[in-house]
């Protein structure tokens, strides 16, 4: 079937690319429709498969770019815009509804909670015209994997007479409809906003228990498999580390906390940001105190800035607290991340005090404490006879417990992690 994709998020091209795939013909809507079919993020463009995969779907005439009043033409459109592109969705929604007597339009963009009852309220034909929405719970850096391997697909739909044509739509990603749970367009909305907060709560209380383990001096680890053994628990989102970044992540969060505020007076997802803000500055705090609160001239080496490893994006990433303190208190900072370099040095641009590195190995020359903040698969491993060597002091402080501190401090390092 023929789809009009609106939006230039990573949902956006992730979506247009594994529809293209499964035979349907995509179409992006963009400025005109000889704009090139290219994410105007440079981050997206980095998710790993992604531009393979447009490309090949572009030379399998299975992927368009179209104007605006091209795209309005179709039935069937795909929504996958920015949160602060509400206004824009709604423009569009009153363009298509006197274009189209029979619409469906799938809105994948988190809005908020009640924004697809909101866009339906444009609708002029009820009867013909519909709005579903599925949550996007994609991830960067798995996107495309995660898009085709769905653990379970939930789609919001305010009529049944739309169902044939959304389990058309998604059959092929659903192993034969067993993964499909339906709902309300607000409740689907709501699931997508709760799944984020659960996860905060979680990834937030063990950055707590962790905290209280370095005061305790208890080993985390040690704990986490105690709580993760317990059914009731398990052990998906229970390492603590120095905070949790990413745009969208935390816009959905902040906006639950908004929510539960105005409904319910809760502060509790917003003493969870607030606390995770704390956290992003944990790695600091600590060689602060090392160093007995001076770090002037001292070299620090900085390894990943990126928010999360296999992505090249900084936004709201705990790296970018921790230079920025570093920087007011006078350090000298050697960095270094495997993607996101680019986007750390139009961050902060030119910078005496800041050392843009090629290598990792590179950064610790002369360092006088490594900090890992991101903890990619490169570091995993490293040489620390030729980091002790390369470092005037060997301080290691790891922000994500990626590395056996007993091993470490037997190599002669001085090791601090969180709640080791």
């Amino acid at each position: 079937m023929k789809i009009a994709i609106w939006g230039d998020e990573l949902a956006a091209w992730v979506s247009a690319v594994s529809l293209a795939e499964k035979g349907n013909h995509i179409y992006m809507v963009r400025e005109t429709h000889n704009t090139a079919l290219i994410p105007n993020d440079t981050s997206i463009c980095n998710e790993p498969g992604l531009m393979a995969a447009i490309q090949a779907q572009r030379d399998k005439k299975q992927l368009f770019a179209c104007s605006f009043e091209e795209g309005c033409a179709f039935e069937t459109h795909w929504m996958a815009m920015a949160p602060s592109e509400f206004n824009q969705a709604q423009t569009i929604i009153d363009k298509l509804v006197t274009r189209n007597k029979r619409l469906l339009v799938i809105n994948q963009s988190n809005f908020g909670i009640g924004a697809s009852e909101k866009l339906r309220s444009y609708l002029t034909d009820p009867e013909h015209q519909s709005i579903a929405y599925i949550p996007d719970t994609l991830q960067q850096g798995l996107a495309l994997y995660q898009f085709n391997n769905p653990d379970v697909l939930i789609i919001g739909s305010d009529t049944d007479r739309t169902l044939p044509l959304l389990k058309a739509i998604f059959r092929p990603f659903s192993g034969g409809l067993e993964q499909i749970q339906f709902m309300s367009p607000q409740e689907a909305e709501f699931t997508k906003f709760a799944i984020n907060g659960m996860l905060a709560l979680r990834l937030g209380y063990i950055n707590e228990l962790a905290n209280l383990a370095d005061q305790l001096q208890v080993d985390i680890d040690l704990v986490i498999q105690g709580m993760s053994a317990d059914v009731r628990v398990g052990k998906h989102y229970l390492q603590p580390g120095c905070g949790f970044g990413g745009q969208h992540f935390t816009h959905s969060i902040k906006s639950l906390a908004d929510l539960l505020s105005h409904k319910q007076r809760s502060t509790l997802l917003e003493m969870v940001l607030s606390e995770n803000e704390k956290q992003k500055e944990l790695p600091f705090r600590k060689l602060w105190q090392h160093y007995q609160c001076d770090i002037r001239d001292k070299v620090i080496s900085v390894w990943g800035v990126a928010f999360k490893p296999g992505i090249a994006s900084i936004e709201n990433a705990p790296s970018i607290r921790v230079i920025k303190a570093l920087l007011a208190q006078g350090a000298v900072i050697k960095v270094h991340d495997p993607a996101a370099m680019l986007e750390l040095h139009t961050y902060f641009g030119a910078n005496s005090q800041i050392i843009y590195c090629e290598t990792a190995i590179e950064a610790t020359l002369n360092s006088e404490a490594l900090l890992l903040i991101t903890e990619w698969n490169e570091y995993s491993s490293p040489d620390f006879d030729q980091l002790k060597a390369n470092m005037k002091t060997p301080l290691i402080i790891d922000g994500r417990n990626i590395w056996e501190p007993q091993y470490l401090r037997e190599l002669g390092f001085t090791y601090y992690g969180v709640g080791r």
